[in-house]
């Protein structure tokens, strides 16, 4: 069976990214890209479905582990009552092939270890052809090929071939450094060339270094706000400065639930919310590729907008299920592709909106494209901002107005007005305002439930919604209006436990069914709690921002990792891992409790 989730750990090359968990297993890799395949999938079934592990045959061994400084340099050390060993997991950034490299090291002692390694490639289902090769240096290898795709696992000890999968055992000595490394190539290509083990993690460190020296926040929490940097990261594709939300699919919100989605996609929200995040830490140029990114994936007919894209700017990103996986912990259905990318979500207008005046105001100038693009997106929000939605949710509910969608909407022309206003771009602003107040008006007569003294979910309902903590955060009313406080208690009220926030109650229960069309149950949204410090802290209740923050701390893994969820009931993380929504929102929180908001 799988570990909890945050006993998994994240290696990438800024192309793909892996989990390898405490017990020395890679339990999750696709290759080439986020987007590919699994060839270790072992992460929604069983070993059967492709892992890779190293660890001591001894099952008495415990383990500890840890990232190298400031990188995705990971090692883990073992213990047995034979003496100790070390190993050492990266990936090298992508130069047009992917590596991944594991070292074990003898600390002390003799360790006996065991080595297991079963390739399936199409996410668990499908056995290469196998063979041992001799590479260009005549060192032995293992090659595996299935389709357009090929592995080349080299070692200084190769597993044997038993029963369509290889394993076997050595002993470690100290002082002794034995390397292995896997490779994946296209089938139609030679086989690589052997890296020099040693050169590239020298290279892998002095990448991640010279990525984070250029990190100019110096507020409370450094280095968890710096961790978190590094995690977002990894989980950008270097190649179109794309970020996924996650490089896993269907880590469930529930264990046992179907609540399992695809992540490895980007989400034009997160994209948001990552340009301002890049940009107040001062990664000026990670924040000009991610706006790119962003302005070439929306561009065309505005009617078309989707909430999200494929990595490399794709549209089409049709869902299906991986029926031959049980998924984890018999977490099923496993979910290949979202469905949700063609749900209309209009919030999503405000969060890049939002994003982009920030670039605007902090120097990133708009040009002959860039503004244009927004000032058309804007003109198609006007005629189509009063329809009902998904909300930022992705319900798969009956569409509504969902009072968050409504609140940036209004951001959404709020800033284009100011754009007019403070930046002398050209655009229909008097019909911008027009728009902008009228929204602003019916938010507060429909979204607001004065006998509740809060904001609501939806016109009419009365319930509330995590989301609803970001009015005051956007500007929409004062932080310190009545209404933004009764709010923030009410969301304190009814959907907090201890540290935790959920998003919204999943049993509520309306005469059309559920609100979000899914059975009950979930685990606390911990993006929804980093909002509630950030609101808090702006609030001016600092101290209880404080204290919420580092319980929120406590619940992190070893490394610092959140997935998307924290379920109290089984006390562990839930959803997929680790995820870049959750870390984003923990670097706005420090922020705001460092006294650094966002430029409005």
């Amino acid at each position: 069976m799988p570990l909890p989730i945050e006993q998994y750990a994240l290696l990438g090359d800024l192309t793909t990214a892996a989990l390898v968990g405490l017990d020395g297993s890679i339990d999750w890799l696709c290759l080439p890209r986020f987007d590919s395949g699994a060839v270790f999938a072992a992460i929604l079934g069983d070993a059967e479905n492709g892992r890779w592990k190293i660890a001591p045959t001894d099952e008495r061994a415990t383990a500890r582990r840890r990232y190298v400084g400031a990188s995705l340099v990971l090692e883990t050390e073992f213990s047995t009552p034979d003496g100790k060993v070390r190993i050492t997991d990266f990936m090298p950034p992508r130069d047009r092939r992917a590596d991944l490299f594991r070292r074990v090291e003898g600390i002390e002692g003799d360790v006996e270890m065991g080595q297991e390694f079963v390739l399936r490639f199409d996410y668990g289902r499908v056995r290469p052809w196998v063979r041992r090769v001799h590479d260009h240096e005549g060192r032995e290898a293992i090659s595996a090929v299935a389709g357009p795709d090929a592995i080349c696992l080299r070692g200084d000890v190769l597993p044997d071939a038993v029963d369509h999968r290889h394993s076997g055992t050595f002993t470690v000595r100290k002082g002794q450094v034995l390397d292995f490394s896997l490779t994946w190539y296209p089938s139609h290509q030679r086989l690589p060339r052997c890296h020099d083990t040693d050169e590239r993690l020298s290279a892998t460190m002095g990448y991640w270094h010279a990525w984070a020296e250029r990190c100019s926040y110096n507020g409370p929490y450094h280095d968890v706000v710096l961790r978190s940097l590094l995690t977002l990261k990894a989980l950008t594709f270097a190649e179109t400065g794309g970020m996924v939300a996650a490089p896993t699919t269907s880590l469930p919100e529930q264990v046992g639930g179907p609540r399992n989605w695809d992540y490895r996609f980007c989400w034009l929200r997160d994209a948001a919310l990552s340009l301002q995040s890049l940009l107040d830490t001062g990664f000026r140029d990670e924040a000009r590729a991610w706006r790119a990114w962003l302005l070439r994936t929306v561009a065309g007919d505005p009617e078309d907008l989707q909430i999200m894209y494929g990595i490399g700017g794709e549209r089409r990103l049709s869902e299906w299920t991986a029926d031959w996986l049980p998924g984890y912990f018999g977490s099923a259905p496993v979910r290949i592709g979202n469905a949700a990318h063609g749900q209309v979500q209009f919030d999503v207008y405000g969060e890049v909106m939002d994003a982009l005046a920030v670039a605007r105001d902090r120097g990133l100038h708009e040009d002959d494209f860039s503004w244009p693009l927004q000032a058309t997106l804007i003109d198609s929000l006007a005629d189509r901002w009063h329809q009902p939605d998904s909300g930022i949710w992705e319900m798969r509910g009956e569409p509504r107005r969902f009072t968050h969608s409504r609140v940036m909407s209004w951001v959404a022309f709020d800033r284009a007005v100011k754009a007019c206003e403070k930046h002398k771009l050209p655009g229909n602003l008097e019909h911008w305002r027009k728009v902008r107040a009228e929204i602003h008006a019916e938010v507060l007569a429909k979204g607001f439930d004065p006998e509740l003294n809060t904001f609501t979910q939806y016109y009419g309902s009365k319930t509330v919604d995590a989301s609803l903590l970001k009015i005051g955060t956007v500007g929409f009313l004062p932080k310190d209006d009545p209404r933004v406080l009764g709010t923030i208690a009410a969301v304190d009220q009814e959907l907090r436990q201890g540290p935790l926030v959920w998003r919204y109650l999943t049993n509520a229960i309306t005469a059309e069914g559920a609100v979000d069309g899914l059975p009950p149950g979930e685990g606390a949204f911990l993006a929804c709690s980093f909002w509630l410090v950030q609101a808090l802290a702006e609030g001016g209740r600092r101290e209880e921002a404080v204290e919420l923050f580092e319980e929120l701390l406590g619940l992190a893994s070893d490394l610092g990792l959140f997935a998307e969820e924290y379920d109290p009931h089984i006390s562990r993380q839930v959803g997929n891992f680790p995820q870049a929504f959750s870390h984003l929102t923990l670097v706005h929180a420090a922020l705001a409790l460092g006294g650094r908001q966002d430029q409005e």
